[in-house]
């Protein structure tokens, strides 16, 4: 019976979309877009090591999003432009670079990926830490052409013993997991929602197998502490691996705040509150990520890109 019912409601989670074609389109950008990017990545690392995050706002939009390692989610222009001048007085940058990956035309919106180095002095200490990771943007197509950067967001490669002086508590920051959620009145929310249930339970129970199944088999998972994952049977190898050292949950809620559809793409802004216990540690802690979910030709809905920082 239980069976029975699990598969109904599959079938109708597939059955409420009505996908306007499961027919491949290309995503690749195309040249200008390419090199307004690559522009933008110069411009960037020259900023960053001028000290003069100033002069990026420009690229922005209004209401930019800057989700980052150990700091809550920042919006608006002076935020972001204010966290970066704080990152860069309080360590003095050595060098400064960054490389895409890739970058993916979805219609209404460009992804890129790319990795980052960035080496750097901690004033009150002299010592010099190596921090590299990986970073997205997600930009806006105007009607003219022009692209503005709604959301930016980082991770690192390896655990930092510095997360404090990576964190700026008189910058403004959302605390998005104790926000209200998208409202669950269309049929993406509705099935966004029943997804990320899955989820809950999936990760609470440490279910690797299942956990894996959330993504396409051509999907990347630019992971925090560790190298990305290319493709489900790597993605399925590090998870294996990652439920050995998750804690019991005794709670994990999972909730997004705003969901784009771009075609058979949607981009989803998640986060989550963990209520965990290792031995005799407790606590409650959150996080957010940045997930590109696409339509597969058989109607389900497969995480394409995602991307998680913890807060």
């Amino acid at each position: 019976m239980m069976y029975k019912r699990f598969t109904f409601t599959l079938l109708t989670l597939v059955g409420l979309y009505n996908a306007p074609s499961f027919a491949q389109t290309s995503i690749k950008a195309d040249d200008r877009t390419i090199a307004y990017l690559t522009q933008f990545r110069s411009d960037y690392s020259k900023r960053i090591l001028e000290g003069k995050p100033e002069q990026l706002s420009a690229f922005y939009d209004d209401n930019i999003r800057l989700m980052v390692e150990f700091q809550k989610t920042m919006f608006g222009k002076s935020n972001v432009t204010a966290y970066h001048k704080a990152l860069l007085t309080r360590f003095d940058t050595k060098s400064y670079s960054r490389e895409n990956l890739e970058i993916l035309d979805l219609g209404s919106m460009v992804v890129e990926y790319g990795i980052f180095n960035w080496k750097a002095i901690l004033q009150k200490s002299g010592k010099e830490y190596d921090l590299s990771g990986k970073y997205q943007h997600v930009w806006k197509k105007l009607a003219n052409g022009t692209l503005l950067l709604i959301s930016e967001g980082w991770n690192y490669n390896e655990r930092q013993d510095i997360a404090d002086q990576l964190r700026f508590s008189d910058i403004p920051i959302v605390d998005v997991a104790t926000q209200a959620h998208v409202p669950i009145n269309t049929n993406i929310s509705f099935e966004l929602a029943a997804l990320n249930r899955l989820q809950e339970a999936t990760i609470s129970e440490h279910d690797a197998s299942i956990w894996s199944q959330f993504y396409a088999d051509d999907a990347i998972l630019y992971t925090q502490y560790h190298p990305m994952q290319k493709g489900r049977k790597a993605i399925g190898e590090y998870y294996m691996q990652h439920v050995k050292e998750t804690p019991v949950f005794e709670k994990l809620d999972i909730r997004n705040d705003r969901i784009d559809e771009s075609g058979i793409y949607v981009i989803e802004y998640a986060s989550h509150i963990a209520i965990i216990r290792n031995g005799t540690f407790s606590g409650v802690f959150t996080g957010k990520d940045l997930a590109i979910w696409r339509r597969e030709p058989n109607g389900s809905l497969k995480i394409f890109r995602h991307m998680a920082m913890y807060d």
